[in-house]
């Protein structure tokens, strides 16, 4: 079980936020952003969760951990809505898969399915679809929206693959794709969108839904 979310001592942002994933990437991307946050992660079956189109995969992904996190502050005694200066509290979460030829890839399951989506991306390219959710805990304001990207890629070496695999983190990425690592990077031919995306957080969707989300909700005409 998560210890419960903590605001580090100072932060410049009127507003908290829990980020709801475990993600190292998505941790760093929201620091390269200004922000300072606590974590906790969904802890949900996202194998169960299974949807044709990418994109309405990760967003229900996405909501479904929001559900789960929030599940677990239930009880609490509203301190992780709004703080003590009647501030509010984001939650933010987000998912990602990757498509290739067509079909949805999500993390591989084992080193030899690791080594056959790396295999894949040879020559070839991969499609990114993520999404960023932002809840206001405060007001139960919702704003979410996904992200697309595609990576080419030149021909990657055998050697180069058993090194990605023999490192392990491909393993705990979506199809495997770790642009990003050095190991990989050299062999990226072109990439169409941000870096922030294809590793699964992109910097000014989630800026965008972090301040539409922080808007006051509108007052009905009577």
């Amino acid at each position: 079980m998560d210890p419960p979310p903590s605001l580090p001592a100072q932060s410049s942002h009127p507003f908290k936020i829990i980020l709801g994933s475990s993600s190292s990437s998505r941790r760093l991307i929201l620091e390269e952003m200004g922000y300072q946050f606590s974590i906790m992660t969904a802890d949900i079956d996202e194998k169960a969760i299974r949807m044709e189109e990418p994109e309405e995969l990760v967003m229900t992904l996405a909501q479904a951990k929001a559900d789960a996190i929030l599940e677990k502050l239930k009880g609490t005694d509203g301190y992780y809505t709004e703080n003590d200066d009647g501030q509010p509290t984001l939650l933010i979460t987000a998912d990602q898969v990757v498509v290739h030829e067509g079909v949805i890839r999500e993390k591989p399951s084992s080193k030899e399915e690791a080594r056959q989506f790396v295999k894949s991306y040879s020559n070839g390219c991969a499609s990114t679809v993520g999404s960023v959710l932002v809840t206001n805990l405060k007001t139960g304001i919702k704003k979410g929206a996904c992200d697309t990207a595609e990576v080419y890629f030149h021909e990657i070496p055998d050697e180069v693959i058993d090194n990605l695999i023999e490192e392990g983190t491909v393993l705990y990425v979506a199809g495997g794709l770790l642009v990003e690592s050095p190991l990989t990077s050299p062999f990226v031919s072109a990439m169409v969108g941000t870096i922030d995306s294809v590793m699964g957080f992109p910097k000014d969707l989630a800026e965008k839904l972090i301040q539409e989300a922080l808007q006051t909700p509108s007052l009905p005409i009577l």
